[in-house]
C-alpha cells in the first residue's frame, strides 16, 4: 500500500548522614554565616547523579543560583524534594535557568513560596515552556496528595503538595526573558551571555563573567548537552575561553549508536509491530523527545509504511509544548526550516490524533493493534503512559520503545533492565512485551559529543563534572585529563575557589 509523506551561600551545617541512592549523602540545615569576598561555586544538586540540578555561584557577596531541578528516580526523591534547600531561598539574588526539564526547573515554585524574591533569567523559548511544565507539576501533584489522603488512616498526617499553582504563578512573573547570544549584566560584577546548547527547545549553555577585587573569572555552565547532527535544533554553541567548566556527563562513558544505523532500528521495529499486529508505545517526554519523535514519523512516513498506523500523541502538555516549537523558528537547524516552510501551521501526520482529555486517552486502550502511542513521562515514572503500559506489557505481540536516559528506581531503568515484571498503580504487571532501547534519539550528546563540545575550548580549562552518575562522569574525566584537562567530580556541598582555582573542600559542621 503506498502511503504518501506529510511534510558564599548562607547557610550550612551538615547534620547525620543519609543514604542517597545507595551512597551516604548529607542532609542540610540552614544556618546564615558571615559574608565574604572571593568568587566562588557550590555544587548541591545533579552532583554525583543526574537529577535535581542546583548550584551557586558567589559574587561580591552576591548569589546565583544555576538552576534548581526537582529530584527522581529512587525511593527517596520525594522526601528529598521535601527538605529544606541547602541555602536560605531569600538570600539568592537571581537564578539563571539553563532550560525547562522538571529536573534543572522543577523545584524553582517551591524556592518561590520558601523566599525567594529575585529575577529567573532565562531565554524566551524557555520562558514559553516553563508555564506548561510547572502548571502540569502542580496538578499532578495536587492529585497525587488528594489520591493519599484518601486512602490515609485516620492517624496519618494529612499529606500537602510540594507547590500549588498559586506558587507557580508568582514563580512565573519572576522570569525575565533574555536574548541568545546577547551580552547582560543581571548583578553588579556579572555579565552573562546565554547560547543555544542544542538539547531541547530553549536550552542554553551559560557565559558568566565574573570579577571581584581585581579577580576575574569566565565560566562556562553547559547546562544539557545535544547531540551533533540532531533533528530540529541547532547544534551546541563552539566556546572558546573560560577560566572554569561546569560540563554535564549524563553519557559520559559511552556512545549513541549511529543516526542513519538508529533511523533504521526505528524502521524495523515499526515493522516488526506491524508483523506481530501489535502496538507500539513510546514513552516520551513532553518536551523535546515527543517533537522529535513526531518529526522523524512524518519524514518517514512512506518508508516506514505509516498509513496503516493509528498515532496518539497522548499528552496536553506535549500538544502545547509542540505549539512553543511552532513557534520558535529562530532554533531551527537548515532541514527544519525548510519543512516548516511547506505548512502554514504546525504540521500533523494525516493519521495523528492529538488526546486532550482523559477520555480521549481511555479510549486508546480498545486498539488492539497498530497503534503508535506517545506518551508522558519520559521515565515512566508517572502520567498517562502508565495506563497505555499497564494495558500493553503483558501482551507479547507489544512492543516498547525507550528513547532517552532512564534514571535508577523509574519504571522507565525497571523496563531498560530487563525486568520480568514491574509493579504499575501498586500492581504487579507481567512483562511480555519486546522492550527495545533506541539510545540514538537521546537528547543528550554522547561521550564524544561532550569531547567534541570541551575540544572547542582553545586551552584546557578545568572542569567539574555534574549531571552525571558516578561511573559515567569518572568515565569521563579519564578521558579529559588524557587531553590534558583537569576534572573534579563534585560531591554535595563541594565548593571551589575560583580566585586560586582551588578546592575549598565539602563544607562541614
Amino acid at each position: 500500500m503506498s502511503c504518501r509523506s506529510p511534510l558564599t551561600v548562607k547557610l550550612i551545617t551538615w547534620s547525620l548522614p543519609v543514604s542517597i541512592r545507595g551512597r551516604v549523602g548529607p542532609e542540610y540545615t540552614q544556618v546564615r554565616v558571615q559574608e565574604s569576598a572571593g568568587v566562588q561555586i557550590e555544587f548541591y544538586g545533579a552532583a554525583g547523579e543526574v537529577t535535581g540540578s542546583c548550584h551557586i555561584l558567589t559574587v561580591r557577596g552576591k548569589r546565583i543560583l544555576l538552576d534548581c531541578g526537582m529530584i527522581q528516580g529512587g525511593r527517596d526523591a520525594t522526601e528529598r524534594n521535601r527538605r529544606e534547600f541547602p541555602f536560605v531561598p531569600a538570600d539568592i539574588d537571581a537564578v539563571v535557568l539553563s532550560h525547562a526539564h522538571i529536573v534543572h526547573s522543577g523545584r524553582l515554585p517551591l524556592l518561590v513560596k520558601r523566599g525567594f524574591r529575585g529575577p529567573i533569567y532565562t531565554n524566551a523559548a524557555c520562558g514559553d515552556l516553563l508555564p506548561i511544565l510547572w502548571r502540569d507539576t502542580a496538578d499532578l501533584g495536587l492529585r497525587e496528595v488528594e489520591r493519599i489522603n484518601r486512602r490515609r488512616e485516620p492517624d496519618d498526617p494529612v499529606a500537602t503538595p510540594l507547590y500549588e499553582l498559586d506558587d507557580v504563578e508568582r514563580a512565573l512573573k519572576l522570569v525575565r526573558a533574555l536574548r541568545y547570544d546577547t551580552k547582560y549584566e543581571p548583578l553588579t560584577g556579572v555579565s552573562l551571555i546565554l547560547r543555544d546548547a542544542g538539547h531541547i527547545l530553549g536550552s542554553s549553555s551559560v557565559l558568566l563573567e565574573c570579577s571581584d577585587e581585581g579577580v576575574q573569572r569566565t565560566i562556562v555552565f553547559s547546562g544539557d548537552l545535544g547531540q551533533y547532527d540532531s533533528p530540529i535544533l541547532l547544534d551546541p554553541y563552539p566556546f572558546e575561553q573560560a577560566d572554569l567548566v561546569i560540563m554535564e556527563s549524563t553519557y559520559g562513558d559511552r556512545l549513541h549508536r549511529d543516526r542513519e544505523a538508529t533511523l533504521a532500528e526505528f524502521g524495523e521495529i515499526i515493522a516488526a509491530a506491524d508483523a506481530s499486529r501489535g502496538n507500539l508505545i513510546i514513552p516520551a517526554f513532553a518536551i523535546g523527545r515527543s517533537q522529535e519523535v513526531l518529526y522523524l514519523l512524518g519524514l518517514h512516513y512512506d518508508a516506514w509504511q505509516l498509513c496503516d498506523w493509528q498515532v496518539f500523541l497522548d499528552s496536553p502538555m506535549a500538544i502545547e509544548a509542540s505549539e512553543v516549537y511552532w513557534k520558535h523558528v529562530d532554533r531551527y537547524d537548515p532541514e527544519a526550516l525548510r519543512l516548516r516552510a511547506d505548512f502554514t501551521s504546525m504540521p500533523q501526520l494525516p493519521n495523528l490524533s492529538l488526546c486532550r482529555t482523559a477520555d480521549e486517552s481511555r479510549a486508546i486502550n480498545r486498539v488492539r493493534d497498530h497503534a503508535i502511542i506517545i506518551a508522558g513521562s519520559g521515565m515512566c515514572n508517572g502520567g498517562r503512559v502508565l495506563h497505555h503500559l499497564k494495558h500493553n506489557l503483558p501482551r507479547a505481540e507489544c512492543h516498547v520503545v525507550i528513547t532517552g536516559f532512564q534514571a535508577p528506581g523509574t519504571l522507565g531503568r525497571a523496563l531498560v533492565d530487563r525486568l520480568p515484571a514491574v509493579r504499575i498503580h501498586g500492581e504487579l504487571v507481567h512483562v511480555s512485551a519486546t522492550v527495545h532501547t533506541l539510545g540514538g534519539l537521546s537528547a543528550h550528546g554522547d561521550q564524544e559529543d561532550l569531547l567534541r563540545w570541551y575540544g572547542n575550548f582553545t586551552t584546557r580549562p578545568p572542569v567539574c563534572l555534574v549531571h552525571g552518575e558516578l561511573p559515567q562522569a569518572q568515565a569521563l574525566r579519564a578521558r579529559l585529563e588524557a587531553r590534558g584537562g583537569r576534572a573534579w567530580i563534585p560531591e554535595p556541598g563541594f565548593v571551589l575557589d575560583l580566585a586560586t582555582l582551588t578546592e575549598k573542600g565539602v563544607r562541614s559542621s
